[in-house]
């Protein structure tokens, strides 16, 4: 595709795009009394417009029903993460009895390492990627904290446990090769794998299939955060032979602040009875769950690793998400994102060249290895520029120490978007240009 940096352009590939009418089935901010050019899907999701409607419903069914809702509601609440089912399994590329919706990420990821992390003496080290979500760090340190010592006898040094991954010298991303490479050096004592999909910071997408290999090939297990590839990029996670995934389902998937996340469990850990857990009723063979048995029966597949009932109103809202994505379709997302973020990178190359190197803008994610989100590193008064164009009526946001973190995402935004943040930022470089505030 030969981009070109024209209002024009940008016109003519949305009137192109097949998927440019879903862009209003959602409700976007305004700023300054207009509507904002939204590009922090990569934190928080737009809403839907559908959803009030099936937040709605279900507000009515308990109206009208109260606890006969279970069974007798329009989409009865007893059965109600069945219905997410077969779309979650569409955006996982997993088998339906695969993949389960409950809960939180890190409350997910912390169930799934209750199975999957079981360190001994030997085996017990983990390792994750540089510059993970803190939350991920948290949890990984907490695992092997739990697990060190056992009946007061200190089964494994806790102190080197954890193996960060960390680039090159002088590069910012990783390379699969490096990774690979501490797998196998590493694995005769690796007990776990635990990488993000799509790096929170750098937007970088990791071969999940080719770690997932290595670790196996040492006797590891492999398993991944996906908070940023779950409704991001296309996944095949059983085919890939993942052993395990968690996802929250308020970035991409717009199910709303704080909305209920997902989980995926190979098929072949489905009926091993080896594997610990911690169990709570939901998670029960649905067929003997009303008569309390006192001994646990887990259901076949991800299902047996739920807690409780449903949070309806939360399934609602991602309910009204799926089908967008149902209609969509992952390829479909995937090809027009490619184009998106395509096309900010050729303006982030023109406004370079405009410059001279005076501000360079450096994206720090990979081009053959991202999926809707660039990182941009300014060689100055980043924070300043961000706060420029957020005024403007630009939503994105600023990590610490210096990241704009922008994601173009194929639902919803469109080229001209695009086209008018690429100007908005040549404008807040001018805008900027006496400032000699470095990084802040």
């Amino acid at each position: 595709m030969v981009f070109q940096n024209t209002q024009a352009f940008a016109d003519e590939m949305d009137r192109k795009d097949e998927l440019s009418l879903f862009r209003q089935q959602f409700l976007f901010p305004s700023v300054n009394g207009e509507e904002a050019i939204y590009l922090c899907g990569n934190s928080l999701g737009l809403q839907p417009k559908k959803t009030k409607e099936y937040i709605f419903q279900e507000l009515e069914d308990w109206k009208n029903l109260g606890v006969e809702g279970h069974m007798q509601a329009k989409n009865p609440w007893f059965p109600y993460h069945e219905f997410l089912r077969d779309s979650t399994a569409r955006i996982a590329g997993a088998l339906p009895h695969e993949v389960v919706v409950m809960n939180s990420l890190t409350t997910n990821l912390h169930l799934l390492m209750v199975s999957f992390y079981r360190p001994d003496a030997k085996r017990y080290k983990i390792i994750f990627e540089k510059g993970p979500f803190s939350s991920d760090r948290y949890a990984l340190a907490t695992q092997v904290k739990f697990h060190a010592e056992r009946g007061g006898q200190k089964m494994f040094n806790a102190d080197d446990a954890l193996i960060e991954l960390s680039p090159r010298k002088g590069e910012v991303t990783h390379r699969t090769e490096d990774i690979i490479a501490t797998i196998n050096e590493h694995g005769n004592e690796l007990a776990l794998v635990m990488i993000g999909g799509v790096n929170y910071y750098t937007g970088q997408l990791f071969d999940m299939k080719a770690i997932t290999d290595a670790a196996h090939k040492v006797g590891a297990v492999a398993g991944f955060d996906l908070a940023h590839a779950a409704g991001n990029i296309p996944l095949q996670l059983h085919d890939w032979n993942v052993d395990f995934a968690a996802w929250c389902s308020y970035k991409y998937l717009n199910a709303g602040p704080g909305a209920v996340g997902g989980a995926f469990v190979h098929d072949r850990h489905s009926e091993n009875s080896e594997l610990p857990r911690f169990a709570g009723w939901w998670g029960n063979d649905p067929e003997t769950r009303f008569t309390m048995p006192l001994d646990f029966i887990p259901k076949k597949g991800a299902d047996g690793w739920q807690l409780s009932n449903a949070p309806v109103f939360s399934m609602a809202a991602l309910r009204a998400s799926l089908e967008l994505f149902d209609e969509a379709g992952m390829d479909r997302l995937s090809k027009k994102s490619k184009m998106l973020t395509g096309f900010l990178a050729f303006l982030i190359e023109e406004i370079n060249k405009q410059f001279d190197g005076s501000n360079h803008i450096n994206v720090i994610t990979p081009e053959n290895e991202r999926g809707c989100q660039l990182s941009l590193v300014f060689q100055k008064n980043g924070k300043l520029i961000h706060d420029y164009i957020t005024e403007q009526g630009v939503i994105s946001d600023w990590r610490h120490p210096d990241v704009i973190r922008v994601a173009p995402t194929p639902m919803y935004n469109s080229f001209s978007d695009v086209y008018r943040f690429g100007h908005l930022l040549s404008d807040a470089i001018k805008a900027t240009a006496s400032t000699t505030l470095s990084q802040s």
